[in-house]
């Protein structure tokens, strides 16, 4: 009997895909192959701190690239990437995922970013945005008047729905 429940318990692991949907798949596909900036099929330092260095993070230290690298128990491939973000997601709600998603160009975790730099971010990274798309985002998420988005408030709308008032 116990060895049925070890062959189980493998196929669980290695069946990550089944954790997600085939779109969810395709966008970490698109992700994993703008990461893995060498395209020897593998995520390793160096794709790391050119991945930082194309958002715009260009002093990332040793120490911190070794503690991500730490995460997984070997050579990241597609199937290991996969495997870590099922895990870091795992429980999480999709405004918790969203935040996170977010704070990546927020490291201050201010809750708003420079509409600007958003705008950058959108038309100039994996499925560019086009002008009229971010405008119109923009017209459903107005800027304050500082110029900035508030992003806590876009992550709660699009997982809650409208303002609570209109309930």
């Amino acid at each position: 009997q116990a060895p049925k429940k070890a062959k189980k318990k493998e196929a669980a692991s290695s069946n990550v895909f089944s954790m997600f949907e085939q779109s969810q798949i395709q966008e970490f596909k698109e992700a994993f192959t703008i990461m893995d900036q060498n395209r020897d099929g593998f995520i390793d330092k160096n794709d790391l701190r050119d991945t930082f260095a194309a958002l715009g993070r260009l002093n990332v230290g040793n120490d911190e690239l070794d503690e991500m690298l730490k995460e997984s128990s070997g050579p990241i491939n597609f199937t290991v990437f996969l495997t870590m973000f099922g895990e870091k997601l795992k429980g999480t709600d999709p405004e918790e995922t969203l935040l996170n998603a977010f704070k990546i160009f927020d490291p201050e975790g201010t809750g708003i970013l420079k509409g600007e730099e958003i705008k950058y971010h959108l038309m100039s990274q994996a499925d560019k945005f086009t002008e009229a798309e971010i405008n119109q985002m923009f017209t459903n998420f107005p800027l304050d008047v500082a110029g900035n988005l508030d992003y806590k408030n876009l992550c709660y709308v699009i997982t809650h729905g409208e303002d609570k008032e209109q309930e």
